[in-house]
């Protein structure tokens, strides 16, 4: 390993330590409690122009993005110029025009009806590929409600793009959506994972769960 490559390395696994804590974020008159699940690392410390552009292709622009995490290991990767996996990562963002208001529990729910308007019922078929097959490509399907409370809905969708050539298989991609209620302000998580069996299901089910419960004991100090 060259001198360079090994002070790049280095530099890299010291910002992931730096990174992999809680931090605040002032939204409004609040702030924010904020820290990526296990494994993963806020990226907006690298005031990256091409890390910016793939955020903010996640969300709309009437979204402010409070975080985009990547998983460590592509995080080390971006920092030393290697091609990033992307095969997992997660946002967080408020909506610009809420930021100066109180959100109370009637308006959130009224955000959550909003949002989440048009996404129908989930699929009888439990065979998520061939559900995912039946779909156009590039469609977003509801897949399943994960949690409802009075401060938050979460929804697992998916997605599958159709492969460029003949031998290329199509490709799935699972999301949830969050929306939750911080310190009176609404935020919306997404976590994101390709699929290729059980065990990523499982895994953004868990991961997503545990995200919502951090954040909320975060943020009730």
């Amino acid at each position: 390993m060259t001198g360079v490559r090994l002070l790049a390395v280095l530099i890299a696994a010291f910002s992931l330590n730096c990174m992999a804590a809680p931090f605040a974020v002032q939204v409004g008159e609040a702030r924010v409690g904020l820290d990526a699940p296990s494994g993963f690392a806020d990226t907006t410390f690298t005031a990256s122009p091409r890390l910016q552009e793939l955020s903010e292709a996640l969300t709309p622009a009437s979204n402010r993005i409070l975080l985009f995490a990547l998983s460590d290991g592509d995080l080390r990767r971006f920092m030393v110029g290697d091609p990033l996996e992307l095969r997992r990562y997660m946002i967080v963002v408020t909506p610009r025009s809420m930021e100066r208001e109180r959100v109370s529990e009637s308006i959130f729910k009224q955000f959550i009806g909003e949002s989440l308007a048009g996404l129908g019922a989930p699929p009888a078929e439990k065979d998520l590929v061939k559900h995912l097959d039946s779909r156009p490509s590039g469609a977003t399907t509801l897949l399943q409600e994960l949690r409802r409370d009075a401060d938050v809905v979460s929804v697992l969708q998916g997605a599958r793009t159709k492969g460029a050539g003949f031998f290329e298989r199509s490709k799935y991609l699972l999301s949830s959506t969050t929306l939750v209620l911080l310190r009176g302000k609404a935020l919306s998580l997404s976590v994101y994972t390709q699929y290729d069996d059980a065990a990523d299901l499982e895994w953004i089910r868990v991961t997503t769960a545990r995200w919502i419960d951090e954040l909320k004991r975060l943020n009730s100090r």
